[in-house]
C-alpha cells in the first residue's frame, strides 16, 4: 500500500477505485430507513484506522486532496467521514470526524489537526468526481436505547483498570455513568476488528457486554507483548522466536 495522508494510527488508503466491504452488527442487520440519509455527499477519509463517537483522532495532512478536502472542512465547519481502509476497499460503515484544533500550519499547506469523532454513519454508494472521495450515507445511531446496568458498567470499568496496569499512557477512567463509556474504554484499544466491530453495534449494553469478553485476551496478549519486549532488550531474543522453530 503507498503511504498517504498517515495519521497516528496508520496510513490513508491508496489511490484507485474505491468499492465497498460489508460490516454488519453481529446482532442484527442495518436499518434501510433512509429517514437519517444526508443530502449532500459526504467527504471520505479512507484509513487504516476505526474512528468512534467521541473519541480523539490526531491526524497530519499532507496530500494535496486531503488538504483541499479538510480545508473545506474548517472554513465550513463541516464533518467529514472516517471509514477504514481494507484490502479489498473501504467498509461501509464509518464515523463522521470534525476538526477541533489546528495545531500546526507549515508554509506548504501542511497540516498538523485533532478531530473528534461524532456520527456514525453507513454509505450507501461512492461518488468520484472530486480528487477526494464521497458517499450518499445513512446516519444511524443505537436501537436499544435500554441504559446498560450499574453492574455491567462497572465490570467494563474494571477491564479498563487492568489495561491501564498494563499501558502507562491509558488515560484516567471515564465517569461510570459517561453516556459513551464504551467508546472511551474502546478509545484506547488499538485492535481495528473490535473497534469496528463496537461501531456497528447498536446496544450500549450490548457493547460493554462485547469489551468483557474481548478484554482478557486482549490483556493477555499485551502482557505476552510485554515480556518478549522485555527479554529482548536483555538478551536479543525473545520467546515468540521458538514458536517458529
Amino acid at each position: 500500500m503507498r503511504e498517504g495522508c498517515a495519521d497516528a494510527f496508520g496510513r490513508a488508503s491508496h489511490d484507485g477505485d474505491f468499492t465497498v466491504q460489508s460490516h454488519l452488527s453481529p446482532l442484527r442487520g442495518l436499518n434501510r430507513d433512509n429517514s437519517n440519509m444526508q443530502e449532500t455527499l459526504l467527504p471520505l477519509f479512507p484509513l487504516e484506522a476505526v474512528l468512534l463517537p467521541s473519541n480523539v483522532l490526531p491526524l497530519h495532512i499532507f496530500e494535496e486532496r486531503y488538504k483541499e478536502m479538510i480545508g473545506e472542512s474548517i472554513r465550513n465547519k463541516t464533518e467529514f467521514g472516517v471509514v477504514q481502509a481494507g484490502e479489498k476497499g473501504i467498509l461501509n460503515l464509518g464515523c463522521t470526524a470534525i476538526v477541533e484544533k489546528v495545531v500546526t500550519e507549515y508554509p506548504d499547506g501542511r497540516m498538523d489537526i485533532l478531530t473528534v469523532g461524532r456520527r456514525r454513519f453507513e454509505i450507501l454508494f461512492l461518488d468520484q468526481e472530486k480528487s477526494y472521495l464521497r458517499g450518499a450515507v445513512n446516519f444511524f445511531d443505537d436501537e436499544d436505547l435500554t441504559e446498560a446496568s450499574p453492574q455491567l458498567r462497572k465490570t467494563a470499568l474494571a477491564c479498563y483498570e487492568l489495561l491501564r496496569q498494563n499501558e502507562d499512557s491509558v488515560q484516567e477512567p471515564p465517569a461510570q455513568d459517561d453516556p459513551y463509556l464504551s467508546f472511551r474504554i474502546a478509545e484506547n484499544v488499538s485492535d481495528l476488528s473490535f473497534r469496528q466491530t463496537l461501531l456497528a453495534m447498536r446496544s450500549e449494553s450490548d457493547r460493554l457486554m462485547h469489551i468483557q469478553q474481548f478484554f482478557p485476551d486482549y490483556l493477555a496478549m499485551l502482557k505476552r507483548a510485554r515480556h518478549i519486549h522485555k527479554i529482548a532488550r536483555t538478551n536479543g531474543h525473545g520467546l515468540l522466536g521458538k514458536d517458529f522453530e
